[in-house]
């Protein structure tokens, strides 16, 4: 029986993908809030309808990043236990699936914003992945006075 540890990352690489991820959201925002309305308007409905729901997996992919990083933080600042970290509503979520057909309908900069959100996420998914490491398996004498310990 083997038992999971959570891994501890490298402060500088969560503060480096939380500033990507911040830039990402932020680029994502003044684009599909500002600039991206006039590339909007000039689309057919259908791939209008298609750019405002790729707007919406490009947001919720970089929520679901920011949100990983910030639990990473708190587990380094103390405020989590590392097994906190590995509970199923701290995990990072499933990136939504864009579709490749809609994204060839897409202005340039919204397809852009589309491939660059899906790579950070494909990156930190692995860091995910990763933080969930196998222990060897406890002796049978120390799972019997760890249960003793807890008992009294």
């Amino acid at each position: 029986m083997s038992r999971e540890i959570a891994v501890r990352f490298e402060r500088r690489l969560i503060d480096s993908l939380y500033t990507e991820a911040m830039l990402l959201a932020d680029d994502a925002r003044d684009y599909f809030d500002g600039a991206g309305r006039a590339d909007r308007d000039a689309l057919v409905p259908l791939a209008r309808v298609s750019l405002s729901c790729e707007s919406l997996k490009v947001t919720t992919r970089l929520m679901q990043v920011i949100a990983w990083l910030l639990t990473q933080r708190a587990v380094m600042a103390g405020e989590l236990t590392p097994r906190d970290a590995l509970d199923g509503t701290r995990r990072l979520g499933d990136s939504p699936a864009s579709e490749i057909d809609a994204l060839s309908r897409l202005p340039e900069r919204a397809r852009a914003l589309v491939l660059a959100s899906t790579r950070l996420h494909m990156r930190v998914a692995q860091l995910d992945r990763a933080q969930v490491a196998v222990a060897p398996a406890a002796s049978p004498a120390r799972v019997m006075i760890e249960r003793l310990a807890g008992a009294f």
